[in-house]
């Protein structure tokens, strides 16, 4: 039963709005209620919003009965920025309009076209858009915007940030802002002039205060997604270009975003990677610091532990399996439009770096096989550490940034974390050139005693990169439910009220997204844990990415292969806990259609899948243990009779073959459709089309 205030926002909406886009049941609302993170928090209603009309109303409608919102698209988040317990609009179909500008060098996207489609969009004309972040192929644009995502080859020059061009978006009131619009602009500024004036009084007041000015200078010269994007009131004077960019990286909790112009940056033509392969972790960490100088477009860094988690791969090469425990590899991508240029470069790279010995040989590769391993190695790192831990526990994912010249020595400080509470399974690799290194490991949320050990492992984790090395607690993936009570902690009260107000400008009452990145909750991110129980083993090592849904047929007709898991676990954790029937009950009324005769099966989403797991094998399965006892003998019967049943077939064939022939086509239809109806569907339905009975073969018969 919903509470009320929420069945009358409901009712209200329902008369704009498609009742069947604005669910409610308990199946759907934790299916688009998840995520990539480790949290969980449950919709009490989703809206699967198909136009800014529609999001219009519901801001409106929602702001009139106090109601909070939270606005997603893909939901590949890792950070929990995209759940909440109150009301989910999802904003993904009907979000997939896409115009090319300014003679290609800009495109305008809306919130949910895939970052990996709107590079399809680009690619006959050599360009694609800057933020290149692993989850490219399934996370959406609203959402590479929203958290400022960056990513392998896009460093901080050409991330989100840096190649918006225009946004328009919903403010908490229903006010449209358009920057491209020079008379929505002027329209804003009329009628929003003390909101003007808020951020024009915040720009001046940092660069009246020389030590923030200079402090936030200095943080964004490294990645850094802890807070909101401040350097906006930094790096511009004009109020419409500093909102414009303060949108950048807000994860939802300043306004919704209706569409995103971004400058488009050259795809070059040719392309090629070495997987260079050092003795040390401090050999590659040095030698990355001699590469940021030189013409590379990535170099990613991949510990031990990393390699070791790819090394099974059909694709990986033999010697994978015989390195030594110390060594580090280095992935290096070069890139040109001109061929020659680009070997010229691969031989730049090789005297940048002569004077450290690597442990073997290494070459450049263009070819189509290697070259999308090497990428796939490390493009797949986190769901495929994931799928390696034990079942029943959470894949954890941390992600931070240090300068540069300080990377050796804050990898060998983070390995010594890792050993100190004893997560034996943490690896490390991440974005070299960027000082940004993520970290992923495997958690036990099921005792309080592993929560505690998760509590001390992160208050630790901020005293080491914020006050040993001056690094960045988030660095791409977001602040989020995460890291909120660790912003004050990196940023110091000055700044942190700042981002405070920002939050309070936009949402003077905290109803858009709230509790994410502003949170006065010092232990939230230990609070709303999701539950991983063990289900089948088929899927039992997904981390619930996200990135299996683009290749999904039936993803927006019912669930998406994630979606199916999800229900499937919460299944298997009721039964098992025996706590809540009810729920399970009402569960189990809409699972037979939404997860089970609506997949295709067609084991796609296992080719999207890291770890390749192959939910419509899972289905099958499923479907196998769903029928009842009498099904199943009648199945076994048929199975062990088959010549009887097709005899009986044939008779029974013929017989209504014969009916139609004396009836006809409208007396046999009409009582086709009784027997159904009375029979509550058990007879089938007779259509013209069916089939007469054949003659039995005569096996006997001479050729």
């Amino acid at each position: 039963m919903l509470p009320l205030s929420y069945q009358k926002l409901k009712d209200l909406l329902s008369a704009t709005i498609d009742p069947k886009r604005i669910l409610t049941n308990p199946l759907q609302t934790l299916a688009y209620g998840t995520d990539a993170s480790f949290y969980r928090l449950i919709p009490k209603i989703v809206i699967l919003a198909h136009n800014e009309t529609e999001i219009i109303e519901i801001i409106k409608q929602a702001k009139s009965l106090d109601i909070a919102l939270t606005f997603r698209a893909a939901g590949t988040s890792l950070s929990g920025q995209a759940i909440t317990d109150s009301v989910l609009v999802v904003a993904t179909h009907g979000w997939k309009s896409f115009e090319l500008l300014d003679n290609n060098t800009k495109i305008k996207l809306e919130p949910g076209i895939i970052g990996a489609k709107a590079n399809n969009y680009l690619a006959p004309h050599g360009l694609k858009i800057g933020p290149d972040p692993a989850s490219i192929g399934a996370a959406m644009i609203g959402g590479i915007v929203a958290n400022n995502a960056s990513g392998m080859c896009c460093g901080t020059a050409q991330n989100s940030y840096q190649t918006i061009a225009d946004i328009r978006i919903v403010l908490n009131d229903g006010t449209i802002l358009d920057t491209a619009d020079a008379e929505s602009v002027a329209a804003f500024k009329k009628n929003q002039a003390d909101l003007i004036q808020e951020i024009e009084s915040l720009r001046d007041e940092i660069k009246d205060n020389e030590t923030l000015y200079h402090q936030i200078q200095n943080k964004f010269k490294i990645k850094n997604t802890t807070g909101y994007s401040i350097n906006a009131l930094v790096d511009y004077q004009e109020p419409i270009d500093i909102i414009k960019h303060l949108m950048v990286g807000s994860e939802g909790t300043l306004a919704f975003i209706s569409n995103v112009t971004v400058k488009t940056v050259i795809d070059e033509k040719y392309k090629s990677c070495s997987l260079l392969i050092f003795n040390t972790i401090q050999d590659a960490c040095n030698a990355t610091i001699l590469l940021k100088s030189s013409p590379v477009a990535a170099v990613e860094l991949l510990d031990r532990e990393s390699i070791r988690s790819v090394e099974n791969d059909d694709d990986a090469p033999d010697y994978f399996k015989t390195l030594p425990e110390s060594a580090c590899a280095l992935l290096v991508e070069c890139r040109d439009n001109d061929l020659d240029n680009m070997l010229l470069k691969q031989l730049k790279v090789r005297s940048e770096i002569e004077s450290i010995p690597t442990f073997s040989e290494y070459e450049f590769t263009s070819n189509p096989k290697q070259y999308y391993f090497n990428w796939k190695a490390r493009k797949g790192l986190l769901p495929t550490v994931g799928g390696l831990r034990k079942n029943g526990t959470t894949v954890i994912i941390e992600d931070v940034a240090f300068p540069l010249p300080q990377l050796a020595d804050a990898c060998l400080a983070l390995k010594d974390l890792f050993k100190k509470y004893e997560y034996h399974d943490a690896v490390l690799f991440g974005h070299a050139l960027e000082g940004n290194l993520h970290f992923v490991f495997s958690q036990d949320f099921s005792n309080q005693d592993e929560v505690d050990r998760y509590e001390k492992l992160m208050s630790e984790l901020a005293l080491l990169v914020v006050d040993h090395f001056n690094g960045s607690l988030k660095a791409e993936h977001g602040t989020g439910r995460n890291m909120a009570p660790f912003v004050e902690k990196e940023w110091g009260t000055v700044a942190y009220e700042i981002m405070k107000r920002i939050k309070t400008i936009f949402d003077p009452h905290n109803k858009i997204n709230p509790d994410v990145l502003i949170n006065p909750d010092p232990r939230a991110h230990l609070k709303n844990l999701k539950p991983l129980p063990e289900s089948n083993a088929i899927i039992d090592k997904c981390m619930e990415c996200g990135f299996c849904e683009p290749h999904c047929v039936s993803e927006g007709l019912t669930l998406s292969p994630r979606q199916r898991i999800v229900i499937a676990r919460e299944i298997s954790r009721l039964e098992s806990t025996n706590t809540d029937p009810q729920r399970l009950a009402d569960i189990r009324k809409e699972v037979t259609y939404q997860l089970d005769e609506t997949c295709a099966t067609d084991g796609l989403c296992a080719l999207a899948c890291p770890v390749h797991i192959d939910t419509g094998k899972f289905v099958k399965e499923w479907r196998a243990s769903e029928l009842d006892s009498s099904t199943k003998k009648v199945a076994a019967y048929i199975g062990s009779h088959m010549a009887g049943t097709t005899a009986v077939l044939r008779v029974g064939l013929k017989i209504v073959a014969a009916f139609h022939a004396v009836l006809g086509t409208t007396i046999m239809t009409a009582l086709s459709d009784v027997s159904h109806f009375i029979t509550f569907g058990k007879i089938p339905k007779w259509i013209p089309e069916m089939p007469k009975g054949a003659d039995k073969i005569n096996t006997n018969q001479k050729h």
